[in-house]
């Protein structure tokens, strides 16, 4: 943390709105508020910059004065000359602390001092009194809040390492967005939070790489906070500068980097089983943690070239975890990881940054159910790889170059931690006198018949957990883990931008332009331990041919022998996007106009087919061949970005921004994949007795035909803001916006709109004019097979999003704090986070469960309350530097409960075997669980060892009054555990670290 002396207080500068105070030397003048106005670099470049006016006196323009600013993450200094208004920019600047030097003409030296954070543009005017001494060189502080400052957006923050070490957030990346005021407070571990869209629509930005998983849209599960160094965050009012393509926010983060001196660290942080409360509900275990960091930093060549390296090993080790079966096996997890990186400043007007990281981690005892037993465990290993090449060229005064290129890969797998020996084949059979031991056992619960119920019963007795009363329950698990499930993906990406300053007139123009080129591939192969899940049917079910099923495997085809064995062919998917924007930030006197447009195409590529143009479906049948899946062109997302700021007073402003989005996130370049013919999932039924009777391919589980012109999923969004300087210390920004999400694409049987139901009421007759999606699917199955299904517009779909937000920041001598209140409401009838059992998953967007058959249209019951609706969400966090060389943090969180509807097949006039997953029996989000607070709290203690040396003690106390409320609700209403929480928030716990820097 910051030291203090006499006479001097260092104030970090976190905003463009600044102020400056003169030194009692000279009689000066000093800094201007203002704020930054131009649009920040491209995400690309992993930058921010300084932009201002130099005058002579309150009035009069300075021209022809050098502007140089130097920083320790600057190998070279960057220079310009104020133009002939006295405005000067200084683009593509590192994130960091800068000195600012303005010489002029006559030796005149006057410097200042700036805080550069990414992606925003800091402001810092300068009045150079002809009449003072120009002899002695004149240091100003600079100082300011970061809400004013405005970078990609007009809902965009950004801060520093100060405040991620400050306060107690956490070792991953994903607890960053416990910092983003108005995001809900998860502990999803997949799935990202709701912001005003669904969870998989946000993205994620490492060094600016995208670490969202390709098909999924959820965040990789490896990246850390241990190398940030910078964060930005951007909820909305995005411009036509970074891409956003965002349906929610963006999150990008820059890595640390070495500079002229050389400088490290190794840390130690544990967090022991004994420094956490005891779990109240759920799954219990006692989990020790622990992570080691060490880092190196410093020059290869003196001003020129900088070297940072890092590692990082996290590792848990639980044990005496219980489920309602007992005790299961320990839990460990172990990853390493290495990143490298170097920064080059070969002249003055260009830089370069190279990096690596790579990790690999192994779990064994990872996953298990609160219901399952110790046998259904699972393991897994995750090998992430992240590169980066990037680069920046001062051309001129007025025009810049920059660019990126990168590569992301993550090959994982979940791995049963008991492998079955039994291997399925067509015409197989279960021993059903070790039915545990031939894949996954549902234990099922009774029910009304008396034929179902002898079999049940029978197996509960075996297989079931012993309840309080000593007897033996159903609806829990046996066997081993179901599935060996090997996914790889990769992502290549290449962004290029151009920005040119332009003056005309009375008008100064920001001209950028950009085109990023992306592509994301997926690598699957999966595989059943043994025959799969086996569910219990007890005859209430019949096969093609009569016989009554009593039991059913939902078993890999990949796995599935016959007589001339099998052939393992990996199901390859991806998707292409490009995309090109054009931004103009345009000053005119106290406004400024932003018009831009990012216009997108994107194109999803199966696998399976070949195209032939004679053929009804344009295809023929290729196992095995990649074809080009679906086009979404150009005239089809053209995003505008409109925006006004009016600075009314010279310091406080209003402001209104339009922006449109397309979300690039979708899983149809597999989902719809035609592979998925011949390598589905398969539904293998048996008799009483477990012989085989007959096997097919799951419904879903093939290939799709798309609807024709469909228009892409779009985020429409509408934002009015105003920003105040109260003090010199507090900043208050408070706006209102409005979001609505259209044109959803979902698989919906093509008959959907003449068979489907809402209770007795039918379709609604508007959408049953419309009849079929596709005209000629049956000529199309006929040439190529394929699904019954169809990709199209789910009819009607929509959400909408209503947005209230106060935010106010302090800055003081020694204290920082961030506080946030957001009062919303989000709701529709398509709820993308609410369409399968399992909410914190990767789950497929554009073919989940929602429009599967009656009771999953969008007119059954689906309109009503989304599940990240969160009326009111308040954040206070911050830190306060004490008088003994230590630091005290906080974080606060209260959020409104969570929604959630009751799920029920009968409602539907189905039987009460007929899963229930998302058929809502009651309007969508009729009820919500308990509202949810907590108090984080962290304290630092430094000792300087020597000149060189400091030693660092730190204690972090997370839910520090143990508040383990509950959520994510049992919504089946055939359920034992219906309207329970199946999770709840972590309890108490303590971290201890240790850390020396040098």
């Amino acid at each position: 943390m910051a030291k203090h002396s006499v006479g001097f207080i260092k104030k970090r500068l976190s905003q463009a709105t600044s102020r400056a105070w003169s030194s009692p030397v000279n009689s000066i003048s000093a800094v201007m508020l203002a704020s930054a106005l131009v649009c920040a670099p491209a995400m690309a470049q992993q930058a921010g910059g300084i932009k201002g006016k130099v005058t002579t006196t309150a009035t009069d323009s300075a021209a022809g004065v050098t502007v140089t600013a130097t920083s320790d993450v600057m190998p070279k200094p960057r220079s310009t000359v104020t133009k002939e208004d006295g405005s000067y920019i200084l683009p593509l600047l590192l994130p960091g602390s800068y000195e600012l030097t303005f010489t002029a003409a006559d030796g005149t030296v006057r410097k200042a001092t700036a805080q550069v954070l990414l992606d925003q543009t800091s402001s810092v005017n300068l009045v150079m009194d002809p009449n003072a001494s120009g002899d002695i060189p004149e240091t100003i502080l600079i100082t300011g809040s970061m809400i004013v400052r405005e970078g990609n957006s007009a809902l965009t923050n950004s801060i520093g390492e100060d405040v991620v070490k400050g306060i107690p957030v956490g070792q991953d990346y994903r607890d960053l967005f416990k910092l983003v005021p108005g995001i809900q407070y998860s502990e999803n571990t997949i799935l990202g939070p709701s912001a005003g869209g669904s969870g998989v629509d946000n993205k994620y930005g490492f060094d600016g790489v995208d670490v969202s998983l390709p098909m999924f849209g959820n965040l990789a599960s490896e990246p850390s906070t241990h190398d940030v160094q910078y964060v930005s965050m951007e909820r909305g009012g995005a411009k036509a500068v970074g891409f956003n393509r965002s349906g929610g926010f963006a999150v990008n983060t820059t890595s640390k980097s070495g500079t002229n001196e050389f400088h490290g660290n190794v840390e130690y942080k544990l967090q022991n089983a004994n420094f956490s409360s005891d779990e109240e509900h759920g799954v219990t275990q006692d989990t020790d943690k622990s992570w080691i960091t060490a880092s190196l930093g410093g020059p290869i060549i003196e001003d020129e070239l900088f070297f940072y390296g890092s590692y990082y090993r996290p590792e848990d080790k639980g044990s005496n975890k219980g489920t309602a079966y007992g005790p299961t096996k320990d839990y460990k997890s172990v990853r390493d990881e290495y990143f490298g990186k170097l920064t080059w400043a070969p002249t003055d007007e260009l830089l370069f940054n190279m990096s690596y990281r790579t990790s690999e981690r192994t779990d064994e005892g990872d996953s298990i159910g609160e219901f399952e037993a110790d046998s259904v465990s699972v393991g897994g290993k995750a090998d992430q790889d992240i590169f980066t090449f990037d680069g920046s060229w001062i051309i001129d005064d007025y025009t810049t170059f920059n660019f990126q290129y990168n590569t992301f890969s993550l090959d994982s797998a979940g791995i049963p931690d008991t492998p079955l020996d039994v291997v399925p084949e067509i015409g197989g059979a279960l021993d059903l006198t070790n039915l545990d031991m031939m894949g996954y056992l549902n234990v099922p619960v009774l029910k009304d018949d008396a034929t179902y119920n002898n079999g049940a019963q029978a197996l509960i007795d075996k297989y079931g957990y012993v309840g309080d009363n000593g007897a033996r329950i159903g609806d829990g698990a046996v066997g081993g883990y179901y599935q060996i499930n090997n996914q790889n993906f990769d992502r290549e990406g290449l962004e290029l931008g151009l920005d040119h300053e332009l003056y005309l007139g009375d008008t100064t123009h920001s001209i950028h332009l950009g085109f990023k080129w992306s592509e994301g591939e997926e690598e699957l192969s999966r595989f059943s331990n043994g025959w799969g899940i086996i569910d219990y049917i007890g005859g209430l079910e019949t096969a093609s041919d009569g016989t009554p099923i009593f039991y059913r495997s939902i078993t890999e085809q990949m796995s599935l022998r016959d007589s001339s064995g099998s052939t393992v062919q990996a199901i390859y998917s991806s998707s292409e996007s490009y995309n090109f924007e054009i931004n103009d930030s345009i000053e005119a006197g106290d406004f400024t106009y932003n018009i831009g447009v990012l216009i997108s195409q994107d194109i999803l590529y199966g696998q399976g087919l070949k195209k032939n143009d004679t053929a009804v479906s344009g295809y023929e049948l290729a196992p095995g061949h990649k074809y080009k899946m679906y086009t979404v062109d150009w005239q089809d997302m053209i995003q505008p970005r409109l925006g006004v700021t009016w600075r009314y007073n010279g310091e406080d402003t209003v402001f209104a921004n339009y922006a449109s989005y397309n979300p690039e996130a979708s899983s149809l370049a597999r989902a719809a994949s035609w592979d998925r013919n011949t390598q589905a999932s398969l539904d293998v039924d048996f008799d009483e007795n477990g012989q085989y009777i007959e096997s097919e391919g799951r419904a879903g589980s093939s290939g799709k035909v798309f609807d024709d012109n469909m228009k892409p999923r779009r985020i429409d969004e509408i934002t009015i803001g105003a920003t105040k300087v109260v003090t010199d210390e507090l900043y208050l920004r408070a706006h209102a916006r409005y979001r609505e999400g259209s044109h959803f694409w979902e698989d919906v049987p093509n008959t959907a709109r003449l068979s489907g139901t809402y209770g007795n009421s039918g379709v609604p007759q508007h959408i049953a004019d419309k009849g079929v999606y596709v005209d000629n699917l049956d000529d199309i199955r006929a040439e190529i097979g394929g699904s019954s299904y169809v990709i199209a517009e789910v009819d009607e779909g929509q959400t909408k999003y209503y947005e209230l937000s106060l935010e106010a920041e302090w800055n003081g001598d020694r204290t920082y704090v961030s506080a946030s209140y957001v009062w919303s409401h989000y709701f529709g009838n398509f709820d993308q986070d609410n369409t399968t059992s399992t909410t914190d998953a990767n789950t497929f967007i554009g073919s989940s469960n929602y429009n599967d058959g009656n009771g999953r249209y969008s007119w059954d019951n689906k309109y009503g309350t989304m599940r990240g609706d969160k009326p009111h969400v308040l954040k206070v966090y911050g830190y306060y530097t004490l008088d003994w060389d230590a630091n005290l943090g906080a974080y606060f969180i209260y959020q409104s409960g969570q929604p959630w509807e009751k799920w029920d097949a009968t409602y539907y006039g189905y039987a009460s075997t007929v899963s229930s997953t998302a058929r809502y029996g009651e309007p969508a989000g009729s009820n919500r669980t308990a509202s949810h607070w907590q108090l984080d709290l962290n304290y630092t203690q430094n000792y300087q060892l020597t000149d060189d040396y400091t030693l660092k003690f730190r204690a972090d106390l997370y839910n520090v009054f143990d508040r383990q409320t509950g959520y994510n609700i049992d919504p089946y209403v055939t359920s034992l555990e219906f309207g329970k929480p199946r999770d709840y928030y972590n309890p108490r716990r303590l971290q201890l670290s240790v850390n020396v820097e040098f």
